[in-house]
């Protein structure tokens, strides 16, 4: 029955709804432990599509769970009703006040672009979570969400103004402050309303001296500024209307904030902003032996009002020095501590930070606290506050089952009981066999500590339940909050009994009741709990199955390596945040375009599936669908999920059960057919250069007929080389063997002809060593087998000639960059060791010429002095797996040149994605996010740079601009 008014449902919504399996599966989780199957997924348009959904949950006795990024870590977003995701809809900054300083947005604005918009009004919103460039203002809300900087701008508690949405009947209310002649009006209204039952209900609670006494002895301690215990009675408590010493308004977003949408569904909100904070920050890096004694230096922190002080255990500084982009934020490190805390001390000049900086270490040094003191300025900044925040993924980067899991991670308490409350919890995982991460606000009474658990064992959810009620125990004791900033939810829900007391408790589900009788709203959150290890991600003793695989994931299986995603989000940043992770979901917002939902969806059906062989799934096939292969995920997720790599050996394996279909065959087999083509180049040249033609032929293979295709050189580089240039071993010049992939070999033979001239002219003899091509068209279709032929090959005819001095490079990133980034995974065991060895000589030219300028081999004396701007787009694989740094360097060399980088992304052309006609569109919309606009703005005269092939050819489709490879720009520029 429900089904079908499930249909209607859809038919009625100007939204979408979704009941399939493959939607419903990707939103039966989110960054916690716990997972539930949804009823449904709902996509509101607008208000109305609100209320048609709250009607609904009512006639049906069904539920509705409001969600916004998904990043919730104890479980607020599961649920078996419907989730209502407003991430893609209700996205707007509605109003901004300067003079009153507040700013009216929906719930799915995202915290960090709601700063970028409020910077021209010399304004920004305070509270900020490890998530800000993705989390969104009406999660913040539901989980009173704070960060680093509570010290000074508290929780989002603290700036939530007003709020309006729907009550459980439907009807629609407007929270603000009131006077007490207002609420007074609330209470005495003569209607019968929703709203005035809820006033009238809370103000017999909240006047009974009896609850009164209540609620101030069994809830956190006041000084605990970070608290989320239950519903929060206490603050409501503490306003002019029950407590005559305040004249605090009463307002029940005091209630709202951290009720994680379990009494209304919200749609604005009125927030209160901040002045920019002081321009001048400094951070002053102070090094320790242990966490104990970093805990202790914290008191002596706060004394010199730091706008965050923030800890990194040794733990998580172990984590970054296996992470490719964290490991370049750890340069301030020195030697091996035991812990590190990050003091913000913000004023008005440098000098006034230098002085407190060093007043704070004297009196620290005094104490017999700290080893090192760096501090730091500017950019360096950013790079710090990147390694603490991405703490959150990079545990999860553990290869095998044990994880770093968020069970009680969120305790706090006050800040001057911090030392002797984590001496205790440290004595009670000692007493239990279990280690943990210290980690985060230490500035606030708050340290994200997280124990090593496996939740695939009947040990580990045995572990998960004890370790949760003697820390809960250990809480009460010191009266803190068991949440600081992340929410009751799942996780800590059965425990706020004991917390707050059974009075309180009853006070606060009469609380629920009378704002949602028939419990519409977020169910089984804060009250009513399930057991906290009920509805986990993992069974106990869940039998992890063998899987045989062409690509080995190292220390692990592949489903362990999909399991490293914790649902921490990352990959939802938009183009606005920067990075490459993830295009596909930048352009579209929605979550089955992230890359967080293709390892949901290949974790989930590796897991549960029943075939023979499991990756023969067209759900994980239509997931994995708008991946574009770009391995930014592989460097930008802290937890090093490496998407690209799953889809590749998935396709592997369901091409195996369901066959190849013809233009993947044709597309893996790019370079058999171009050199089939290049013995009559000007017959292919004259189908594909001709417009009719070329979408006639377009057509046929699959490809969209709007897109232009690359044409072939009339001779191939290698044949011209063979012919032309006759290498003198004997000459006494520096040796390089270049290797001449198929892109640049077939239709790139100019780029080739000048990258040659540029390494002669500069006095390298070039080789072309005896090979075969990359692999990355068969790679990149899932062809693992017919690659792993090609790099065993490369690997075998290479290992012998190419070292430290004699490097092999390579003029496309994609194909030189195999060698680093398949070759060592894919390669027969007897090679590992020389695809290791190879893959730290194989270069970009781009690096070859910068390593040789930090030589002093190459100097700008050999290029022109006239001046030129260069706009340069990085190719995906190059930022994920190398760097951008070398290209800037090589461009730079002409001693005016002047080199900009676009702060694009992906292009959207991805190889052969962008060609393909389901995919013309979306690669289009990609480039459209900021590689096409910056690109059109450019006047003539500005040279567009791109490294890659596809990247030039995507500027090329897209602006009608020409871009050019960095060695044709520096070969033009040789005087």
């Amino acid at each position: 029955m429900i089904d079908q008014q499930l249909k209607q449902l859809a038919k009625d919504l100007a939204g979408e709804l979704y009941l399939d399996n493959v939607m419903r599966t990707l939103y039966a989780t989110d960054a916690s432990a716990y997972r539930e199957m949804p009823l449904a997924v709902a996509i509101p348009k607008d208000e109305s599509d609100i209320k048609k959904l709250i009607s609904f949950a009512q006639n049906n006795k069904t539920s509705l769970i409001p969600r916004t990024a998904g990043t919730s870590l104890a479980g607020q977003v599961v649920g078996n009703g419907i989730i209502v995701d407003v991430s893609r809809t209700f996205t707007k900054i509605l109003e901004v006040n300067k003079e009153e300083n507040w700013v009216r947005v929906q719930p799915g604005v995202v915290r960090d672009e709601l700063n970028f918009f409020l910077k021209e009004y010399g304004l920004f919103f305070g509270p900020e979570t490890s998530t800000a460039n993705r989390a969104m203002v009406g999660g913040m809300v539901g989980n009173n969400s704070c960060g680093s900087n509570s010290v000074v701008y508290g929780s989002t508690r603290d700036h939530l103004m007003e709020v309006k949405g729907f009550l459980s009947d439907g009807s629609e209310v407007v929270f603000k402050d009131l006077t007490a002649e207002q609420f007074k009006q609330k209470v005495e209204a003569s209607t019968n309303t929703l709203e005035n039952q809820i006033y009238k209900s809370t103000y017999n609670v909240l006047s009974n001296p009896s609850n009164q006494q209540e609620i101030r002895q069994e809830f956190p301690k006041p000084s605990i500024k970070r608290r989320n215990t239950g519903y929060a009675i206490d603050e409501l408590l503490e306003t002019e209307i029950f407590t005559s010493t305040t004249n605090e308004p009463f307002n029940f977003c005091k209630l709202i904030a951290g009720s994680e949408g379990t009494l209304m569904f919200l749609t604005e909100l009125k927030l209160h902003v901040n002045p920019l904070p002081p321009k001048d920050l400094g951070l002053v890096c102070v090094h320790f032996n242990s966490v104990d004694e970093s805990l202790r230096a914290n008191l002596i922190a706060l004394k010199y009002n730091p706008s965050a002080v923030e800890l990194i255990d040794h733990y998580i500084l172990e984590c970054t020095k296996e992470n490719k982009e964290q490991l370049q934020n750890r340069f301030f490190v020195q030697g091996d501590p035991g812990a590190i805390l990050v003091v913000e001390l913000a004023r008005n000049s440098k000098e006034e930070v230098m002085k407190l900086a060093t007043e704070m270490e004297a009196e620290m040094r005094a104490a017999g606290l700290g080893y090192h003191f760096p501090l730091l300025f500017g950019d360096d900044t950013k790079k710090i506050w990147t390694l603490r925040k991405a703490g959150l993924g990079l545990l999860s980067n553990l290869p095998g089952d044990e994880k770093a899991v968020a069970v009680i991670e969120d305790t706090a308490v006050d800040v001057n009981d911090l030392p002797d409350f984590i001496r205790e919890f440290n004595d009670i995982l000692t007493k239990n066999n279990m280690s943990a991460v210290h980690y985060a606000h230490a500035g606030s009474g708050e340290i994200h500590l997280r124990p090593i658990i496996n939740l695939k064992t009947q040990e580990g959810h045995r572990q998960f339940r004890l370790i949760a009620e003697e820390i809960s125990t250990l809480v009460k004791k010191y009266k803190g909050s068991l949440s600081g900033e992340h929410g009751d939810g799942r996780l800590r829900g059965e425990f706020i009994r004991q917390q707050i007391g059974d009075k309180n408790y009853a006070l606060i589900k009469e609380l629920k009741q009378v704002w949602d009788a028939q419990n519409i709203f977020n169910p089984n959150k804060i009250v009513d709990t399930p057991p906290m290890d009920k509805f986990l991600r993992y069974e106990a003793d869940q039998k992890v199955p063998e899987f045989k695989t062409v690509f080995r994931f190292n220390n692990q299986n592949i489903l362990q390596h999909a399991e490293q995603c914790n649902g921490s989000g990352d990959c939802r940043k938009t183009e606005l945040s920067g990075g490459t992770m993830c295009p596909s979901y930048m352009a579209t917002r929605n979550e089955k375009d992230t890359t967080r939902a293709r390892a949901n969806i290949l974790r989930e059906v590796l897991t549960n599936s029943e075939k023979i062989n499991r990756f023969d799934s067209k759900e994980v096939k239509e997931v994995m669908d708008l991946c574009l292969v770009c391995k930014g995920c592989k460097s930008e997720c802290p937890s090093n999920v490496d998407v690209a790599k799953l889809k590749m050996e998935f396709l592997q394996h369901y091409h195996e059960q369901n066959g190849l279909p013809l233009r993947s065959w044709l597309i893996g087999n790019y370079a058999k057919m171009s050199n089939i083509a290049s013995y009559i180049p000007w017959a292919y040249n004259l189908v594909l250069g001709n417009a009719p033609l070329r979408k006639i032929a377009n057509r046929v293979i699959g490809f969209h007929p709007e897109r232009t295709m690359p044409l072939l050189g009339k001779n191939t580089l290698k044949a011209w080389f063979s012919k032309e240039v006759k290498p003198n071993l004997a000459s006494g010049k520096r040796l390089v063997y270049l290797f001449c992939d198929e892109f640049t070999n077939f239709n790139d033979v100019e780029i080739g002809k000048k990258a040659l001239e540029l390494l002669q002219k500069l006095g390298y003899e070039v080789v072309i060593p005896n090979h075969v091509d990359s692999g990355r068209a068969y790679l990149s279709k899932g062809m693992l087998k017919d690659a792993q032929k090609l790099a065993n090959q490369n690997v075998a005819l290479l290992k012998d000639i190419v070292n430290d001095e004699t490097p092999i490079i390579g003029i496309e990133p994609s194909a030189i960059l195999t060698f680093r980034d398949e070759y060592p995974d894919l390669v027969e065991e007897n090679l590992i060791d020389s695809a290791k060895k190879l893959a730290k000589n194989a270069l970009m030219i781009d690096e070859f010429i910068a390593r040789e300028i930090d030589a002093k081999r190459i100097t700008s004396e050999n290029f022109t002095d006239k001046k030129r701007l260069i706009k340069l787009h990085g190719h995906c694989q190059q930022k994920s797996v190398a760097s951008l740094t070398p290209t800037k360097k090589i461009l730079s060399l002409p001693q005016n040149y002047e080199v900009h980088l676009i702060p694009s992304g992906c292009c959207g052309m991805a190889g052969s994605f962008g060609y393909e006609k389901e995919h013309y569109d979306l690669s289009m919309k990609i480039g459209e996010l900021v590689l096409f606009p910056t690109v059109r703005k450019q006047p003539e005269e500005v040279i567009i740079a791109a490294p890659g092939t596809s990247c030039r050819h995507q500027i090329h489709d897209g602006t009608g601009r020409k871009a050019l490879h960095p060695v044709e720009i520096l070969w033009q520029a040789l005087v």
